[in-house]
């Protein structure tokens, strides 16, 4: 007995069937082509979208400026997590997070973006506290992990699979397993760093740094060392892009990898409600034009960001989810040149 699907394929004629191309392949449209022009033909919000709906569909009006931006936001979001979730490599990928000046925004980007990336990719992406001493990274995290960094550098040559490694991190609701410092511990060195790196890199995906504001220490050395793309975040402050353009600066002069890293390097304007005068933003502009950054993204305003505690990832306003989320395509853009 045939199908249905069968005697309609039957009746289908020869005519109607999609063409081999040259390579033998049909020429097949899908839905999951997101790169094409939207149609949006009808306003389905506002007065346009009530008057829609009062004709029964009879009158059909066109999307207002409001609803095609909304439409178009939404657009950029589905390509951005196309492009994060597809991105793959043949090794493990670092995230230096840096800026000379302290209270820019260093941690509280580390999470966004590395959380993004997890909750995008579905895990597998660790956030690292890597300044010489204990930062705010476990503060600003979910979670109150028993065992940390401190703990993890103790016990390193021990550890060896993916359960163990978890025994040290504060997991996120983002995915994200975080590593940072839960009480005193020594000063962090290069060689920490990197053994920590590499135990981390065997069992996740793509690893961020969280770092100090130290350019010259041993450990800050050994985060530049392991990274593969470096995101510098700033305030709109004349102090906090002074500071992030002299670690440009310093990491040009210092050749080899490090001055890859400056050339690629990806700047954040962040927002945290203070005023800020034009004047000062223009000028900042204006300096960071003239360092060449491989992207620069803005991120708004968060009331999340700016209570200062613990940060979730789905409490933030969708304006800065988006944000942080066209960041996270920009950084797997630059990784996906640099990284072979």
């Amino acid at each position: 007995m045939q199908t249905v699907d069968a005697v309609r394929l039957e009746e289908t004629s020869l005519a109607e069937l999609p063409t081999e191309d040259e390579d033998g392949w049909g020429s097949v449209s899908t839905d999951l082509d997101l790169e094409q022009e939207p149609e949006h033909t009808v306003a389905q919000k506002g007065v346009r979208g009530l008057l829609v709906k009062a004709t029964g569909g009879l009158l059909k009006l066109a999307p207002g400026p409001v609803e095609l931006a909304e439409l178009e936001h939404a657009r950029q979001t589905q390509i951005d997590e196309r492009t994060i979730r597809q991105a793959t490599w043949t090794r493990a990928v670092s995230v230096l997070v840096a800026n000379r000046k302290g209270g820019v925004g260093k941690t509280p980007t580390a999470l966004c973006l590395g959380g993004t990336l997890a909750a995008v990719r579905g895990g597998s992406v660790a956030i690292v506290e890597v300044s010489d001493d204990p930062g705010a990274l476990t503060f600003r995290a979910e979670g109150s992990p028993a065992l940390g960094l401190g703990e993890l550098l103790r016990d390193i040559d021990s550890i060896t699979s993916a359960g163990q490694l978890a025994g040290y991190t504060a997991p996120q609701t983002s995915f994200a397993s975080v590593i940072g410092s839960t009480g005193r511990r020594d000063r962090l060195t290069r060689d920490q760093v990197v053994a920590a790196s590499a135990l981390i890199d065997e069992f996740h995906n793509i690893r961020v740094m969280d770092s100090g504001n130290q350019p010259t220490s041993s450990a800050f050395h050994g985060a530049v060392e392991t990274a593969d793309v470096l995101v510098i975040p700033l305030l709109n402050a004349g102090d906090a892009a002074l500071e992030a353009l002299a670690l440009l600066d310093e990491l040009h002069r210092a050749g080899g990898h490090a001055e890859d890293l400056a050339k690629n390097a990806i700047i954040v304007r962040l927002t945290d409600g203070r005023p800020e005068a034009t004047h000062v933003t223009e000028r900042i502009t204006r300096l960071i034009d003239r360092a060449k950054p491989a992207a620069v993204f803005e991120i708004p305003f968060d009331p999340h960001i700016a209570e200062r505690g613990q940060i979730t990832l789905d409490k933030l306003s969708p304006a800065t989810a988006a944000a942080f989320t066209h960041l996270a395509a920009g950084v797997v853009d630059v990784l996906k040149k640099t990284v072979h």
